[in-house]
């Protein structure tokens, strides 16, 4: 009897403990996906990658809190081009903590934890640890959205101050 309560408390332990990050890739891919925003590179999963404005000179700023939600794209070895993406852009740079992080197009690359599946965007033009967060395209470009046209004076006989009435 006690052999087998052992066992039940070695496997509730186990449960409970969080399971370990996977290893980063040997080879890490960047390629592109069509999205709502247009085509952007994501990693082999369809994750979408972003670039994060306060980085500077293919350098990182983001660490601790800011890399727990916008964990950094790492790989093991040099990262590979899928497709459109272009070989020529991606290189890799060596993190605080030593390990390597994908750089496209001079960017250190990124992935937002509020993207939970392949193809979502939700990170794209958020603020957030002191700087704003993009999508990239096949240039290596942010894709900052569109700003919004000026609005347009109001219609004649609205009651807006052009037409003077509201009558015929």
């Amino acid at each position: 009897m006690l052999r087998k309560l052992a066992t039940v408390v070695v496997l509730a332990g186990a449960v409970a403990v969080p399971a370990a990050a996977p290893a980063s890739p040997t080879h890490a891919k960047v390629m592109l996906r069509s999205t709502s925003l247009g085509s952007v590179l994501v990693d082999a999963r369809g994750r979408t990658l972003y670039l994060f404005a306060a980085d500077s000179k293919a350098k990182s700023a983001c660490y601790g809190q800011c890399a727990a939600v916008w964990p950094p794209f790492l790989t093991s070895g040099a990262p590979v081009k899928v497709g459109a993406a272009k070989q020529a852009l991606l290189k890799t740079v060596k993190r605080k903590d030593g390990t390597l992080q994908v750089v496209y197009a001079g960017h250190p690359l990124y992935f937002f934890s509020g993207d939970t599946r392949a193809g979502q965007t939700k990170g794209e033009g958020i603020v957030h640890f002191g700087g704003s967060w993009y999508a990239l395209n096949a240039a290596g470009k942010a894709l900052k959205p569109a700003s919004s046209p000026a609005p347009a004076p109001n219609p004649p006989g609205d009651g807006g101050g052009y037409g003077g009435g509201y009558g015929p």
